[in-house]
This record gives structure tokens, sequence and C-alpha cells, in this order.
């Protein structure tokens, strides 16, 4: 298992634009993905449970994943969130 504390650094949080980001580059890799909000869990790989995280401006997520490709999978989605979803 690896994972990561990432920061909602954009204006607007995770909203559906981003959510499909994530799942994308999350979808292609093997490893299984957690996006975790507080006691939320969420599959990495589906839009619709990254929306209902329902993650604002400032909000910290911890991103873990678990597989053979799991650091890169972590590092790869932290970048997304340190880019802030390319909206700014």
């Amino acid at each position: 298992m690896f994972r990561k504390e990432a920061k909602i650094l954009n204006s607007f949080g995770i909203h559906a634009r981003p959510a499909g980001m994530i799942a994308s580059v999350a979808s292609t890799f093997e490893s299984d993905i957690k996006l975790i909000k507080d006691r939320m869990e969420v599959n990495a790989k589906s839009i619709m449970g990254i929306l209902s995280l329902a993650a604002g401006k400032g909000t910290r997520i911890i991103i873990e994943a678990r597989g053979k490709d799991e650091k890169e999978a972590v590092s790869a989605i932290a970048e997304i969130f340190e880019k802030k979803f390319d909206l700014e």
C-alpha cells in the first residue's frame, strides 16, 4: 500500500471535470486506488464516487493505492491535484 495526502487548491473544488480527470488517470493503472476524505472512501476510478466526496477548496484528500503500480498511480493522481486540475 502507498498513500499520499493532497489538498484541493482550485477555487471550485472537485466537480464533474476534475472528477473525470481523476477517474480517467486512475483507470490507466492496474492498482486499486481510493480517495479518502474524513472517513469516506471511494474508488478513484468512479466519477460518481469521486463526486460523492463533495470536496471543496482546501479539503485534504488521502490518495491510497494497492497493487504493482501503486506508487506511480498515487504520484500521477497527486500531480493532478497539484496542477489545480488544469483549471487555474
